[in-house]
């Protein structure tokens, strides 16, 4: 491989590439985990276009990002602090710093725990609830080492993070516990770590989130190849993950092993998701345009593999465990019937996709993926998880450490 291996497994491409060989196998029948009825997959694409219609009857439907989970009972908690930004850079930058500590922050919360809004004493839970605490944590100046500038997220700050402080800002309490609690707070540290590393100079010792831009050249026509932004995110992000599978002592982040995928030299069975990064680069795609900058190829991104979305074709019947009990047992991230739920779940998106846009009579320009995951996909898989499961849990049980799901 003449490519460096690391950029390869980075590459969106790849992400597609490796999942829709698993996506082949299993239409071979050759998966250990899971087999596929494609034969029931126009029953989920009708129920994501009546959940389209209903959500969005004019079709005008914002891209899939954290930006729609500050928007919670009719009210955009993030307006009245954006308001209150006059300069359109720091307005971009305070941006850009809020919505990658809040989508770190965002793996899955687990069935137990609320967030109670202080402003209107509603509880929330899962995505919105994550989203509330994280607004809330970061317009305190939590993440901001200047208390005369409380809307960024700097390294000085975010290396001092403690699990005392998240635990605090998230209401955590025995009774109301958080999944991945220690591991998020570290989470943030070695991000702090890693902005030093990453974007510190002589002129700028304690550099915050936002100078990550000044890493992406995007010319006097403010053109960003999506991919460039995905990548540099990436690098970025590479060393604050956990310790899990690494390449010449490096860490690949959430690249995960499957035995049938061996035909591929030195990255040999390896499946890259980086589902966080690239719902990190969904999330950045609106402030970058309102900021005046063309973000291109932007259906590269893959849809995201995590539980609602995987729920959505597993609760649907378009996945079928081999074996059933399955169902009962708690996985690990890195076990192989994760991996195969999460390729096939990728490429599923990308067919009902298909599907999706032909029923309606729209162009993949007109309904892109970003807008059928926001539509869509995302929001049919939790009605379907709370129909079928009281405490709307996921159909499959994951052992997470508040890091990848």
């Amino acid at each position: 491989m003449n490519l460096d291996p690391f950029e390869f497994l980075n590459s969106p491409k790849t992400i597609r590439k490796r999942c829709n060989q698993l996506y082949l196998l299993g239409l071979e029948d050759r998966l250990g985990h899971f087999r596929i009825r494609e034969d029931r997959l126009s029953i989920t694409v009708e129920l994501v276009k009546d959940e389209i219609l209903a959500n969005y009857p004019d079709l005008k439907i914002p891209p899939h990002s954290r930006w729609q989970h500050f928007d919670v009972g009719g009210t955009n908690h993030w307006s009245p602090f954006k308001s209150k930004i006059w300069d359109d850079r720091e307005l971009l930058f305070a941006q850009i710093d809020l919505v990658v500590t809040s989508v770190l922050l965002d793996a899955g919360a687990g069935p137990d725990w609320r967030f109670r809004d202080p402003l209107t004493g509603e509880s929330h839970s899962r995505s919105e609830g994550l989203a509330l605490a994280s607004l809330y944590l970061f317009s305190k100046g939590t993440f901001s080492s200047d208390p005369n500038d409380p809307l960024k997220a700097d390294a000085e700050s975010l290396r001092k993070f403690s699990v005392e402080k998240l635990a605090d800002g998230f209401q955590v309490s025995a009774a109301n516990p958080l999944v991945g609690l220690e591991e998020r707070a570290a989470l943030l540290r070695r991000l702090g770590e890693q902005l030093i590393r990453f974007l510190g100079t002589d002129q700028e010792p304690n550099p915050r989130i936002a100078n990550i831009l000044d890493k992406i050249p995007t010319g006097q026509e403010r053109v960003l190849k999506v991919a460039l932004l995905l990548g540099t995110l990436l690098k970025l992000l590479q060393d604050i993950w956990p310790p899990r599978l690494t390449l010449g002592g490096r860490n690949l982040g959430d690249v995960w092993r499957h035995h049938l995928l061996v035909d591929f030299e030195i990255t040999a069975e390896l499946v890259p998701f980086h589902k966080l990064t690239q719902w990190l680069t969904y999330s950045l795609l609106e402030p970058l345009a309102e900021a005046g900058f063309q973000v291109q190829d932007i259906d590269l991104l893959t849809g995201l593999p995590e539980y609602r979305n995987g729920g959505l074709f597993f609760d649907t019947g378009v996945l079928e465990l081999r074996n059933p009990a399955e169902v009962d047992v708690l996985h690990s991230v890195s076990s192989e019937l994760i991996v195969e739920w999460r390729a096939l779940t990728v490429i599923l998106l990308d067919r009902l996709g298909e599907q999706l846009r032909e029923r309606i009579g729209l162009t993949s320009e007109e309904l892109p993926l970003p807008q059928i995951l926001q539509g869509g996909t995302w929001s049919t898989g939790r009605k379907l998880a709370y129909k079928r499961r009281p405490d709307g849990s996921p159909p499959l049980r994951v052992e997470s450490d508040g890091t990848v799901f």
